[in-house]
């Protein structure tokens, strides 16, 4: 039996925190519900195919009363009323009730409706299923409203951060003449309903010049297999997690839904799997290299298998030099990103841990980072430092401050040197390791000689003019996790992670409440008030892997509310709030699954090692148990159970002890 079923992922949907937008994949295509409705659907899209703003509005007309949904609130409106549902990863299920007197005699419905992306081919279908809870015989028809739009045909290359506008002719390159109308069929929409009796009704939306669906159910239906074969093999590797700890169990959960909906296998893409950064309201459909490899590189080393071998080379193809992701069919789209490299390195770590790397591709890999590293101008006092440019290469605060010459990702750039070395020995790669492990101590030392400010207890950063800022942003402990941070620095960077600071009650925030310069509260995935999503379980990671067991605790226990009130984790949220930004933000986010990353290699100790090796080494519980099955490496599977007091682990049925080194399994 497969570890999870898609039943594991189902989410309440009144459990759900503003903005409540809700989409539902397929692996070839998206769809989103009309908020407030039982019926209505909203966008959809099915690469090439993107109808953003396509609208579905259903009424029913009752012995020739009409009934709306999707009424206002108040006691003078008398249509269907939503009651609830569920979201699941394949299929949206929503709930509604009609419960009046009319003209003195009762009138009772429930309708429940079916939401399903079609695979394979473009659009959606709706199946809506009428129950006649009265005594009374009623004549229903149903009466569908499609609004008048355009399918427009987007070439893959252009499918970027922003979803593909309405229309052809617009934003993204998209040539006129490629739309084509939004139509709707179905096999009859009328039925007669006697006492207790029940009609079903399914409705297909696609472009006028796709193919419809012979059988609406059987299209549903492939939908669902579809997505039990991406389940099965995703999760065939990664472990069970049981809890007894409120809200733990849940938010592993909701990180690893928050990958699967990253999950496309798309026929026409660069890779199948394709791995995006976002994707279900069609933006961010393309991969960064930044957070694909950056956040949570272990599991998805995991869920992919030998496909994340393909998933690095895809990377290694487009000009990291120049652009920061790839769109879909593997064109290169941006600008140069500062992190691109140090990702992509984690990334091609965490393969290693599984597979023999080729020696060309860590040879290619560091071409690219040679490469990205000339890319930015070398510091003006010694030349071993990076100046990464203003906001547009580096994460995007609005303010000036953490630019130019910084601590990190300099950190980082030494890291990934450090750690091709090590590839290069393992593979047979012939680069000068010996080189490369002095170049990322001499960057290490001259990070802290130049811009650590110990009065301050933070790192300055240094512009061309010489002027220097103190940003107190959340990057700064992205060096303490590279390995720059001698005791005492890594002392005083950890003192700020106190609450009216960087901590927040449901979260960090990705710039010190504290620092008046640079702290705001509108853009809050790298300004304040929030971050990025992969952010307050990275930083949770980062303390685990120092030995701050209590602190990483504290900082992960506070995200805890995601895992109840997300189906899938948003681009970032609020860490004052419960809740995400209401608009301009992308919907789901491939750095979600930094909350199992988290747990299983920061919490439960599990360090999967470049040579094959593993290294299990848990951190103890305040409070409660944490059991993980089903983990497997090298052919070997690993139990693990974790109580404030001690720890039990299993490699094939054998206790080991804390901290062994347990070897890869001869092939």
């Amino acid at each position: 039996m497969p570890p999870y079923a898609l039943d594991d992922f189902a989410f309440d949907l009144r459990r759900a925190v503003p903005p409540d937008q809700i989409w539902v994949g397929s692996g070839t295509g998206t769809v989103s519900r009309l908020a407030g409705t039982v019926c209505g659907v909203g966008g959809w899209f099915s690469p090439p195919h993107a109808a953003a703003d396509s609208r579905l509005t259903i009424s029913f007309e009752l012995d020739g009363r009409t009934i709306p949904d999707g009424t206002r609130p108040g006691a003078g409106d008398r249509g269907l009323l939503p009651a609830g549902g569920t979201w699941r990863p394949d299929r949206l299920t929503r709930r509604g009730t009609y419960h009046q007197y009319v003209d003195g005699r009762l009138i009772s419905l429930a309708v429940e409706t079916t939401l399903s992306p079609r695979h394979g081919e473009p659009g959606y279908i709706l199946t809506i299923h009428i129950h006649n809870r009265s005594d009374r015989t009623h004549q229903l028809t149903v009466h569908p409203a499609l609004a008048p739009t355009q399918a427009t045909a987007v070439q893959l290359s252009n499918w970027g951060w922003v979803p593909p506008e309405p229309g052809p002719g617009g934003p993204g390159g998209l040539a006129p003449g490629t739309s084509t109308p939004v139509t709707l069929t179905h096999a009859g929409l009328t039925a007669r309903l006697p006492p207790g009796g029940h009609a079903t009704f399914s409705l297909a939306v696609h472009p006028a010049d796709a193919t419809p669906p012979a059988d609406p159910a059987a299209d549903a239906a492939a939908t669902t297999r579809a997505w039990t074969a991406r389940i099965d093999q995703a999760l065939a590797r990664v472990p069970v997690l049981t809890s007894d700890i409120p809200g733990l169990e849940q938010y592993y959960r909701r990180s690893l839904a928050s990958g699967l909906v990253c999950w496309w296998d798309h026929p026409d893409f660069v890779t199948t799997p394709f791995i995006a950064t976002s994707g279900l309201d069609g933006g961010a459909l393309c991969a960064y290299a930044w957070d694909t490899g950056g956040y949570a590189p272990n599991v998805l080393s995991l869920m992919l298998g030998d496909h994340v071998v393909d998933l690095i080379e895809s990377f290694l193809d487009a000009d990291l030099t120049d652009r920061y992701a790839i769109a879909p069919d593997g064109t290169g789209l941006g600008v140069a990103y500062a992190y691109s490299g140090w990702s992509l390195t984690m990334l091609t770590r965490a393969a290693a841990a599984d597979r023999r790397l080729d020696p060309g591709l860590v040879s290619r890999l560091y071409d690219v980072l040679t490469a990205l590293d000339k890319r930015f101008r070398p510091d003006d006092q010694t030349g071993v430092l990076r100046d990464y440019g203003d906001q547009s290469n580096l994460l995007e605060m609005r303010g000036a401050g953490w630019e130019h010459v910084v601590a990190s990702p300099n950190a980082e750039r030494a890291w990934s040197l450090e750690t091709l070395a090590e590839l290069a020995e393992l593979s047979g790669a012939a680069l000068p390791v010996d080189e490369l492990r002095a170049s990322a101590h001499q960057i290490r030392t001259e990070v802290i000689r130049q811009l650590w400010d110990a009065d301050a207890g933070w790192f300055r950063s240094r512009y061309s003019d010489g002027h220097t800022e103190l940003a107190y942003s959340i990057q700064a402990f992205d060096v303490l996790r590279s390995g720059a941070c001698p005791p005492e620095v890594a002392a005083a960077l950890i003192k700020n992670l106190r609450p009216g600071a960087f901590l927040g009650e449901y979260g960090v925030s990705s710039v010190s409440a504290e620092d008046a310069r640079h702290y705001e509260t509108a853009d809050i995935d790298w300004s304040g008030a929030g971050a990025y999503t992969g952010e307050a379980p990275q930083l949770a990671l980062t303390l685990w892997e120092r030995g701050e067991s209590a602190l990483a605790w504290d900082v992960l226990r506070r995200l805890f509310w995601m895992g109840d009130h997300y189906p899938y984790f948003p681009q970032d949220h609020y860490s004052d709030k419960p809740g995400a930004p209401a608009t301009g933000r992308r919907a789901n986010v491939i750095a979600g699954l930094t909350g199992a990353e988290a747990i299983l290699t920061g919490l439960a100790g599990i360090h999967p090692n470049p040579d094959g090796s593993l290294t299990i080494n848990p951190h103890h519980l305040p409070e409660g148990t944490l059991t993980l099955t089903n983990y497997t490496h090298q052919n070997h599977t690993i139990n693990l159970t974790i109580t404030p007091d001690r720890t039990a682990i299993t490699v094939d049925g054998r206790e080991v002890n804390p901290g062994q080194v347990v070897p890869p399994r001869p092939a």
